[in-house]
This record gives structure tokens, C-alpha cells and sequence, in this order.
């Protein structure tokens, strides 16, 4: 009954022995030709073995297309060249094109940099004017015309003398720069005595309805001033109606 089971048993193992697949070596195909356990080959031993395949680039022909390999008469162009031709094709046809459109805007060719090309014309003297132009001006000109052009002016040179300013005739109204020639005290310096209730008041209100100092000093000297001031128009009794101030009229004639 021991040796029926053991024979059982070596038959199920070789069975699954036989039914397991194989362990892949690990080490197969990594570029190894012998175990890493060996010893380095001697020194002058000559190792053979498949060459590493290089990366693959990247095709820049278009950018720096590499030297053309010399080729036999009647043999085909490389693509790369065709390429770089080709690219050569549209550069010259984009340049073309805008040089007839700069030629249709301006209506002349463009001047190409060349030590050959004539000068380019100067218009005469463009900006500056005849009166500045000495070329101009000499041809016109000399020193003997623009004496005898000073002597007709000093010629025609006239003084006219100052008259005396007529005297006014009748009841003319009061002359405001007259008073203010005549007067001597400044603005503020009570010379003529006022009576009354909120002068002040009544002479701010009046003084609103001229529109000028200059009138409302008139009006204040026709109506009795500079003593009587029936309007309430002078309050501080200097003379002076509504803050009229007669200093300009003053400076005026010392000036």
C-alpha cells in the first residue's frame, strides 16, 4: 500500500513538472553575451557583439539642411533638397510680391544699397523762404539799394506835434480822473462827516446797482459829492464812492 501511494505521488509531480511552463531567463536578450558572474575578458581580447542603434532625430532639413553627398550625373535629388528648394521657392515668391506691392504704393522700384547708384536729387532749398534765401535776396538786392530805400523812408518821416486838449464847454458832468488828480488823501481816511442808520447796509445795496466803480464815483459827484452823499454811497466819508480808488489815475501821471 506504501509503494501504490508513492508511485501515485512521482506521478502527479512529473504530471505538473510537465504541465508548467517554462522561467524565462532573466539575463536573455540584456545584452550580455556571458553570465555577469564571469571573469573580464584578458587584456587584447576582442569583443564582438551587435552595434547600439542610434536615436532617432529629429528631421530639420528645413532649418540647416545637412551637406548634399556627392552624387553621380543623372541621379536623383534627396528629399531634403527638394524640400530646401522648395522653401527657396516661397521666400522668392513672398519677396516678389511684396515688392510689387511696394512698387504699386509708390509707384517707383525700390533702390537697392550700391555704391554705383547716383545721388539723390535735392530739391532746391525746400523749406526755407525767399526773404532767407541769400542767393535769392542777392540777386535782388545790394547795399546801395537798401541805403537809397532808408533815405525814402527818412524822407517820408513825419513829427506830428501834440495839441492842447480842447476846454469843455457848458454844465459837463463831473470828470472822475479830473478828482482823482485834484484829491491827495487815500482810501479809508474819513475827510467828510456821514450821518445815518446802517450805512453800511444801504451802501452795499446801492453799490449793486452800478456797474462800475468808476461810474458810481460819477454819479456820487453829480448828486453833491464829495460833502453830501445822499445815496449812502461813500459811509466811511473819505471821498470815495463804493471802493473807487483814484491811485491808478495818480500813477498813471507820475509814470
Amino acid at each position: 500500500m506504501r509503494r501504490y501511494v508513492s508511485l501515485l505521488s512521482l506521478g502527479s509531480a512529473l504530471v505538473l513538472a510537465a504541465c508548467t511552463p517554462p522561467v524565462p531567463d532573466s539575463g536573455a536578450e540584456a545584452g550580455f553575451d556571458t553570465s555577469p558572474f564571469d571573469a573580464p575578458p584578458a587584456v587584447g581580447t576582442t569583443i564582438t557583439g551587435e552595434p547600439l542603434v542610434p536615436p532617432v532625430r529629429a528631421d530639420n532639413t528645413l532649418l540647416s539642411p545637412p551637406a548634399a553627398a556627392p552624387r553621380s550625373p543623372g541621379s536623383s535629388s534627396s528629399a531634403g533638397s527638394l524640400r530646401a528648394s522648395s522653401g527657396n521657392a516661397d521666400i522668392a515668391s513672398e519677396t516678389a510680391a511684396a515688392l510689387s506691392a511696394s512698387l504699386a504704393n509708390s509707384g517707383q522700384a525700390p533702390l537697392q544699397a550700391d555704391p554705383s547708384n547716383p545721388s539723390p536729387l535735392v530739391l532746391s532749398h525746400a523749406g526755407i523762404s525767399d526773404e532767407n534765401d541769400f542767393g535769392a535776396v542777392s540777386s535782388r538786392q545790394s547795399i546801395q539799394s537798401d541805403a537809397d530805400r532808408l533815405a525814402q523812408q527818412r524822407a517820408q518821416y513825419q513829427v506830428v506835434a501834440p495839441i492842447a486838449v480842447p476846454t469843455r464847454q457848458g454844465t459837463a458832468p463831473p470828470n472822475v480822473v479830473s478828482y482823482a488828480l485834484s484829491s491827495s488823501n487815500p482810501r479809508g481816511n474819513r475827510i467828510y462827516s456821514r450821518t445815518g442808520i446802517n450805512l453800511r447796509t444801504k451802501s452795499a445795496r446801492n453799490c449793486a446797482g452800478f456797474r462800475s466803480a468808476d461810474q458810481a464815483q460819477q454819479v456820487f459827484l453829480e448828486a453833491g459829492g464829495p460833502r453830501r452823499d445822499r445815496q449812502s454811497l461813500d459811509p466811511d466819508g473819505d471821498g470815495y464812492a463804493c471802493a473807487w480808488d483814484p491811485s491808478p489815475y495818480r500813477r498813471a501821471v507820475q509814470n
